[in-house]
């Protein structure tokens, strides 16, 4: 596909409840974080956003499975987000949001209460 940007494989791995599930991006700085995935046209593994306690789908191109997770890194919150209507409200608690493909809840074992990590 002509023009396709595709975020990932990253170099870090996603840990959910123990298990490596995933190749992860990690957007640790100012600028990485507010970029996020706009401009993309897939991803590949994971982004995890830190100190993200929302995020919102304007100007995104696909939908995403997300997670939020504590400081401690359990889930607390998951969706499924669409393009230019999907958001999460910021709540106390809430540290960072973990973006990955839709189906990725599902197919990795991403519930409320999972613990994610990455190495």
């Amino acid at each position: 596909m002509s023009g396709a940007v595709i975020v990932g494989p990253g170099p870090l791995r996603l840990l959910v409840d123990g298990r490596d599930v995933a190749p992860l991006v990690l957007a640790d700085t100012p600028r990485s974080r507010r970029k996020g995935l706009l401009g993309s046209s897939g991803l590949e593994g994971a982004l995890w956003i830190t100190r993200c306690p929302s995020v919102h789908m304007v100007g995104m191109a696909y939908p995403l499975d997300i997670a939020i997770v504590d400081r401690r890194g359990r889930v607390v919150k998951t969706a499924t987000l669409r393009p230019g209507t999907g958001a999460t409200w910021p709540l106390p608690g809430r540290a960072a949001t973990i973006e990955m493909p839709v189906g990725s809840l599902a197919s990795w074992g991403i519930g409320v209460g999972s613990e994610m990590s990455h190495t």
